[in-house]
């Protein structure tokens, strides 16, 4: 059950992380709505969010992992450092290579991605100064995934964890300013987009410094394109891509809607809530996967493998289904209670519920998908979980675009057409990911297993039914309860601790799992500075 102490370190963090980045949210939606000026943002930050969650929050650091983990176990300590060391310095050129480049494109790539402004100069100006400000973060990202490697592998999963924390922080800053200083909105445009670049160099230094004090000596060169960097290319750049299917599934919604305007602010802040389980727990658990994961590969326990993922499975699905039964059922009472206010309005509110509801039941697909591709991973096989991400963004793109255009055609919302197609072509993957894994028998459900995911979904089910009147009295609680705000605590508090109580009643959990989720991963370096 270390599996689980590693993966509640990470979520833990992550948390608190998303916690200062919902506070983030509600400053942005406040000052700028749904008008010109969010869409210019949500545009500016689309790539470096991205990448973020690339690279950040685990493609590239599942894909490079391996690579490292087995250098590691076959020659030691200082030949992974060599490794690591000739991939971070050709990785990094390429991406600060690529970052110039956007910047210099930006102001003709502008107009296509942001087509709903393309004809307002001031719009334009503001989300191209805006994204070439942010684009720094992405060389930032590419140092700070693979030192979150070289920490994940050697059991250290805190510091990893929470340096996001300071992307929040950073931006925020800004945003609270505005309330005793007077500055115009596309001014503080500029100053959030230059804190995110800010943020990136804080998270990279205090990810180097963690790796230093493990005694693992990094040096950044001249890029050559060494042995070690061809076969890090080789299996990190498919992984990246099969990794990362729900951020390229994002990233095809965000062109679509381009034209649309106020779409994109719709699905930003669609896409911060039903994105909250998979940071918490598809990343985390993924992220503590692949080291066990790979360390049975190399020793050759295939048992202890296939139990390690059954484990990964329930845990991640125990944790992420009551959040998908919340967003489901209650979508409106949740944006309205803690969104709306300032320039979002409850209109705003409803059609970003709508569209939340339409992700809400694709969430398990996106937080299993990073739970099936480790085992991949381990074996360095990103090839087919590429083929996979590929095929599954193919289907985003056809339907996600029939749907779309055809809903506007009758005058419907295009972008609940996208959230349809997003959440379909995530369970197209994760079709994909596990049949492979059964058909070639490198997982198949034990007893125990179907027997602990039918107690979590009998579990979920209860706490849906607990829920469901909550959402056909919203109004009603929200007076009993004086501020909605107050309300929606209750109703999700409730319905949280009737679930927690349903898995204890039902036997999905037991007191002494729960005990064992506080034990160190074995082996892992406690060097001081880290814990």
């Amino acid at each position: 059950m270390s599996l689980a102490r590693n993966a509640l370190v990470q979520a833990t963090l992550t948390l608190g992380s998303r916690i200062l980045g919902f506070a983030r949210d509600l400053f942005l939606s406040a000052r700028f709505g749904q008008g010109p000026m969010m869409d210019a943002f949500t545009t500016a930050l689309m790539f470096p969010n991205m990448f973020r969650r690339l690279f950040a929050e685990g493609a590239f650091a599942q894909a490079f992992v391996p690579i490292y983990g087995g250098v590691r176990a076959r020659e030691g300590e200082e030949a992974a450092a060599v490794t690591a060391s000739e991939a971070l310095s050709f990785i990094f050129a390429v991406v600060a290579g690529f970052c110039i480049l956007s910047q210099v494109a930006m102001p003709w790539l502008m107009p296509f991605m942001l087509s709903a402004w393309k004809d307002d100069a001031g719009v334009m100006k503001a989300a191209v100064t805006a994204a070439q400000l942010t684009m720094p973060y992405l060389a930032c990202m590419t140092i700070a995934s693979l030192l979150s490697g070289v920490l994940n592998t050697s059991g250290r999963f805190a510091l990893s964890a929470g340096v996001p924390i300071f992307l929040n922080l950073c931006t925020l800053a800004p945003l609270i300013a505005p309330s005793f200083i007077d500055i115009s909105p596309s001014t503080l445009l500029y100053a959030v987009s230059i804190a995110v670049s800010l943020s990136g160099l804080i998270q990279a230094g205090l990810l180097w410094w963690g790796v230093q004090r493990l005694g693992i000596r990094l040096k950044l060169s001249l890029p050559r394109m060494t042995e070690g960097v061809a076969r890090t290319l080789k299996l990190a750049i498919p992984g990246v891509l099969a990794g990362g299917a729900l951020q390229l599934n994002s990233l095809v919604s965000q062109l679509l809607t381009g034209s649309n305007e106020g779409a994109r602010s719709v699905l930003y802040n669609a896409d911060r809530l039903y994105q909250l389980p998979l940071g918490l727990v598809g990343v985390a658990i993924g992220l503590a996967l692949v080291p066990r994961l790979t360390r049975a590969f190399v020793s050759g326990d295939h048992e202890g493998g296939r139990k390690t993922l059954d484990d990964g499975i329930t845990l991640s699905m125990a944790f992420t289904l009551p959040a998908a039964v919340a967003l489901f059922v209650i979508p409106f009472f949740i944006i309205d209670a803690t969104v709306t206010r300032g320039a979002f309005t409850s209109i705003d509110a409803a059609r970003t519920a709508d569209v939340l509801r339409q992700f809400a039941w694709g969430v398990p697909a996106f937080v299993l998908a990073k739970v099936l591709t480790p085992p991949f991973f381990a074996r360095q096989d990103t090839r087919r979980p590429m083929i996979f991400s590929i095929a599954s963004v193919a289907v985003t793109v056809a339907l996600g675009s029939a749907l779309f255009f055809g809903l506007q055609a009758i005058g419907g919302d295009g972008v609940l057409g996208l959230a349809v197609a997003t959440s379909v072509s995530a369970w197209v993957n994760v079709g994909l990911l596990m049949g492979t894994l059964v058909r070639e028998k490198a997982w198949s459900p034990s007893g125990r297993f179907v027997s602990k995911f039918s107690r979590v979904l009998a579990a979920s089910a209860v706490m849906a039914a607990v829920l469901v009147p909550a959402s056909l009295y919203y109004r009603d609680l929200s007076r009993l309860f004086l501020a909605k705000e107050i309300a929606v605590l209750v109703v999700v508090g409730v319905g949280a601790l009737v679930y927690g109580v349903c898995l204890v009643l039902f036997r999905a959990v037991s007191v002494s799992e729960l005990k064992a989720t506080l034990r160190r991963e074995p082996g892992a370096t406690t060097p001081a500075g880290l814990d």
